[in-house]
């Protein structure tokens, strides 16, 4: 595992939790470096802070893709809803917001990496689910809308798949965090609707409708 910050203090608590719960830890400083050392150990994951000298963590994010695609956990201080949608455009699968519960930050990893883990696993035998002009491979984990293909991160895909099991069905933000997330002490839903409009960027702005103060549902035909 891989911790990109450029506060000492920070880099050092976040490495200790991750080291204290059995992982092998390294740390980088600036946006170089991390590259750098990405490249020589090929991390599982990678925490990620944006702000960091040299270039920026949108741009170390970029760059670790173009190597090998690699799940990041995404750290920034800002709060404003474009910088979040900029990072998960750029291939983060989650992210957290400044000043942060270490706790929350490996019980993420814990939920993330689980992703991961079913992601590579045996390759789906069902048919595709086809709603509407939407197609979900589940054994190429590939989307297609009218089509074209979109490029999902595996969180975004996880999110589609899990919208499409109920089509029209409106599903709460909480019930998506705990089934999709793994959080089963779900908050933070600005999470899921960052990630929600992740997908209609990609995908189209009718797919999922917003039902307000409830939560979701995939609006496709079958």
């Amino acid at each position: 595992m891989l911790v990109v910050e450029d506060e000492p203090t920070i880099a050092a608590s976040v490495a200790a939790r991750l080291r204290a719960e059995g992982f092998r830890v390294d740390v980088a400083h600036d946006g170089p470096s991390a590259v750098a050392r990405a490249a020589e150990v090929e991390p599982d994951l990678v925490v990620l802070d944006v702000m960091l000298p040299g270039f920026d963590g949108l741009e170390v994010c970029r760059r670790l893709h173009v190597r090998r695609p690699v799940p990041v956990l995404m750290l920034t201080a800002r709060d404003a809803e474009t910088d979040l949608l900029v990072g998960l455009g750029v291939g983060a699968d989650d992210y957290m917001t400044k000043p942060f519960s270490v706790r929350e930050l490996v019980a993420r990893v814990h939920a993330l990496l689980r992703r991961v883990e079913r992601a590579a696993g045996p390759a789906a035998e069902d048919q595709p689910i086809v709603l509407g002009d939407l197609e979900i491979d589940l054994a190429q984990r590939r989307v297609t809308r009218r089509g074209e293909q979109a490029h999902l991160t595996p969180l975004e895909f996880d999110l589609l798949l899990h919208l499409a099991g109920r089509p029209r069905t409106v599903l709460p933000r909480e019930a998506l965090l705990a089934q999709v997330w793994g959080w089963s002490h779900a908050t933070g839903t600005r999470t899921v609707d960052s990630h929600v409009k992740a997908l209609r960027r990609k995908l189209g702005a009718d797919l999922i409708r917003t039902v307000h103060g409830v939560g979701y549902a995939l609006q496709v035909s079958r």
